[in-house]
């Protein structure tokens, strides 16, 4: 008893102490009972073979005998057993030959994990040494067929029990990242075909043990659950602040599990493949090129490639010149649907630069893209975190990171649920023009949780510094600051108030301000109720949250609207563009720039992070214009990030008047490599506007060669007419998930409708599109109301299609 309640020996030194007794007790009973040791040996196996007792642990004990006498090997059997149950010790017992026990082996699995941990107590230690040399050959001889069988063991577990990380009352051992998947870890490494990742594994194993002997020691009971009304007194048991801090250990413990479950099991699936591949392989190629084809790395973006089913870093990258990579390498695996390479993340985490405050423009728009990749975006999420780059990108993340929420509609930790609420908010991004800010928003809507009072006016304080470093201008950062701070404002205007008393209406409008940031917040609400719990949302709520939105957006819609940058007079012309049109007009082709952007207030210092690259291209007015510049660029493997097309005539300066020059305004970036010459764009844009460059080959050509993965399914294009936005044109706006050619597919889908694009507005918003294009009829009228309906019906196949 000494040694279970005192302090001095608690943890592992507590747990040998108690094996070594127990080896001890049991070994002179072995000795008193066996009168000939040779051909016979009692065998500890399983956690008592570990060595890891906990006070209420079950014995696990196999009488291994060479067979003859069975009554002598009986009467042994009752001088070991009936003693331990005498003491009212559990017990889990079997007494076999090593043929028996090696085809019992074969036909259980759970029987075979137990004998990989057996251990010799007492007796013929010859026959216990063969025993497990047996054990341990015939494991790794059927290791390709056994770790399947191991693996569908622990997802069923898993899938019952769930994830230890998350539960108010969790499993210590069953759950998924318990103690039972601890050791199946370790007989993976055993098999010899894989391994986990080492760094943390054997502390959180510890940790876990730890818990559970002082549950065993203030219940007195053999229980590995962690129930609510203990927790307090295992808490205090182990030392630790409260019931709180004893869950967040408890689930860091979990997560380290967890995530080495994920990246062995991924790294067995890799090596059976490759096992599996290698024959065939060298029957087409020969054993030379198979090494060779089976390393194929496919570029995913700069510096990121997929190799193995994951993706990693290219031989070129540079992470301690490059601190976007990290971000970088997180957005391309996840909108590809890939997990991050364990070790591209701990290299990444090892030697990546530190991003500057604030964060530069590819950085936010990477880590949107991240945001944006929906269910994919969780794998990739752990793996930062498990590197700890997470709370490196945003130090605020620490407080929340497996803080317990002690609420039983949230299912999930505050971290997790404000992963799960971007994930959700991912698919609502079509609902929103600013779908970057709600992806933030949905990150950091909780993000008070952890500090004292209200969370939403705390994680508000705490919204506005996060903003302001990862680079958000004013206006977007009092948005998300709006959005954080009034997260729970419609749901609980909409279940506690009158929604007909004007009031209402008139407070939640003076709150929100605008009818974007009351979009944002609509979708947020819904998203947050989502990712909270089955409970959480129903159609009710939503259909009362729809009402409340109805009744603001209408409060707000009462007073003129605010002119859009569309509806302003046009900017007067640069002397760049004006230089740009005059060579377009008088040469009737292409004129274009290419240039590096850099901030306003710093242009000329070369350590100023460029915003990136401006392509200004002029181009006399003709059908086909859009689709041609775009698909040129698709084809150079240009990402778009902004545009803008419109058209400039310059009468004062030709002198004349000239039919209408178009210009169009482009922020692009290269994927990877190179951004290419100024010269070869306008030839192939020469080409395609004149008809003999086909791009929709060139593009099927690319993409035939270089496929480009892709992830979970994304939200479905949206394409809608926008009432009264323009006098002048009908505004179509468009929103959907960027990809190569998208907007190639946009501008031939409404040539192909008959309407003129008068002008344009682009938008590339991490993963998502969001365009508005001014189109009228070959007159130059606005559509008529059917027709911009059927327009847009069209359009929206076509991307869907």
């Amino acid at each position: 008893m000494r040694l279970l309640h005192s302090g001095e020996s608690a943890g592992p030194v507590r747990r040998a102490a108690l094996s070594d007794l127990t080896d001890d007790w049991l070994r002179n009973l072995f000795d008193a009972a066996a009168d000939e040791p040779r051909g016979i040996s009692l065998v500890a196996v399983g956690g008592y073979g570990r060595g890891e007792l906990s006070p209420r642990s079950d014995l696990d004990l196999l009488l291994l005998h060479s067979g003859g006498d069975s009554r002598r090997t009986a009467a042994l059997a009752d001088r070991l057993w009936y003693p331990v149950w005498d003491l009212g010790l559990a017990l889990d017992h079997a007494v076999r030959t090593p043929a028996e026990t090696r085809r019992t082996a074969a036909d259980d699995l759970k029987v075979q994990l137990g004998l990989l941990d057996a251990r010799h107590l007492a007796g013929d230690p010859a026959l216990t040494a063969a025993l497990r040399t047996t054990v341990l050959t015939d494991w790794r001889n059927q290791a390709a067929a056994r770790l399947p069988a191991l693996q569908e063991l622990c997802a069923d577990r898993a899938a019952r029990l769930g994830e230890l990380a998350y539960l108010l009352e969790p499993d210590l051992k069953e759950a998924r990242g318990g103690l039972r998947d601890a050791t199946a870890l370790s007989a993976v490494a055993a098999s010899w075909l894989a391994d986990a990742p080492r760094a943390g594994l054997a502390d959180a194993r510890r940790t876990l043990l730890d818990v559970r002997d002082a549950l065993h020691l203030t219940t007195g009971r053999a229980t590995d659950r962690l129930a609510l009304q203990e927790q307090d007194q295992v808490a205090a048991a182990l030392g630790l602040l409260d019931a709180d801090t004893l869950l967040r250990q408890v689930y860091e413990a979990a997560r380290v599990i967890a995530y080495a479950g994920d990246v062995t099991w991924r790294e067995v699936g890799r090596v059976l493949r490759s096992r599996a591949a290698r024959p065939r392989l060298r029957a087409v190629l020969g054993g030379g090129r198979a090494a060779r084809a089976a390393a194929v790395r496919s570029p995913l973006a700069e510096g990121v490639v997929e190799q193995d089913g994951e993706a990693g870093l290219a031989r070129g990258a540079r992470p301690e010149r490059d601190p976007v990579l990290p971000l970088r390498a997180a957005a391309a695996a996840a909108q590809a649907g890939l997990p991050l390479s364990p070790y591209a993340v701990r290299h990444l985490a090892a030697t990546a630069a530190p991003l500057p405050a604030p964060w530069p423009a590819e950085a936010r728009e990477q880590f949107v893209t991240l945001l944006g990749a929906g269910r994919a975006t969780v794998e990739v999420w752990e793996a930062l975190e498990a590197e700890g780059l997470i709370t490196r990108l945003l130090p605020d993340w620490e407080r929340v990171r497996c803080r317990p929420q002690r609420n039983a509609v949230h299912t999930w930790t505050v971290d997790r649920h404000l992963v799960e609420t971007t994930v959700r908010a991912a698919a609502l991004t079509r609902r929103v023009s600013r779908p970057d800010l709600l992806l933030v928003a949905a990150l950091l809507h909780d993000i008070g949780k952890g500090w004292p009072g209200d969370h939403s006016v705390a994680g508000a304080v705490i919204a506005r510094d996060m903003a302001v470093r990862m680079g958000f201008d004013p206006a977007d950062t009092n948005v998300l600051v709006t959005l954080v701070r009034h997260h729970l404002l419609l749901v609980d205007t909409a279940t506690r108030r009158d929604l007909e008393d004007p009031a209402t209406v008139n407070a939640v409008a003076d709150a929100v301000g605008t009818v974007p940031t009351l979009e944002l917040l609509h979708a947020l609400t819904e998203a947050d109720a989502l990712a909270t719990g089955p409970a959480a949302w129903s159609s009710w709520r939503g259909h009362l949250v729809d009402d409340l939105a109805r009744r603001v957006t209408a409060r707000l819609t009462g007073d003129p609207a605010p002119a859009g940058p569309w509806s302003a007079e046009p900017a007067a012309p640069t002397a760049e563009q004006e230089r740009l049109a005059i060579e377009a007009h008088r040469t009737g082709g292409p004129a274009l720039t290419l240039s590096t952007q850099h901030p306003p207030t710093a242009p000329a210092d070369p350590g100023t992070e460029p915003l990136g690259v401006e392509l200004l291209i002029a181009v006399p007015d003709r059908p086909g214009v859009l689709p041609a510049v775009a698909g040129v660029l698709a084809t150079h493997r240009l990402t778009v990030r902004t545009a803008e097309l419109g058209e400039l005539a310059l009468p004062a300066v030709l002198g004349t008047d000239p039919a209408p020059v178009l210009l169009l305004r482009w922020r692009v970036s290269a994927q990877y490599g190179a951004l290419p010459q100024g010269a070869r764009l306008r030839a192939d844009l020469v080409r395609a506007l004149d008809g003999t460059l086909d791009i929709a080959a060139r593009l099927a050509e690319r993409d035939a060669a270089h496929p480009r993965r892709r992830g979970a399914a994304p939200p479905a294009p949206r394409v809608s007419v926008a009432p009264a936005a323009s006098r002048h044109a009908t505004v179509i706006e468009v929103r959907a998930q960027d990809a190569p050619g998208l907007l190639h597919r946009i501008g031939r889908a409404l040539e192909d409708a008959g309407v003129r694009v008068r002008s344009a507005h682009i938008s590339t918003l991490g993963a998502n599109a969001v365009d508005a294009f001014y189109v009228t009829d070959t007159a130059g009228a606005p559509l008529t109301a059917e027709r911009a309906t059927g327009v847009a019906g069209t359009l929206e196949a076509a991307l869907r299609g």
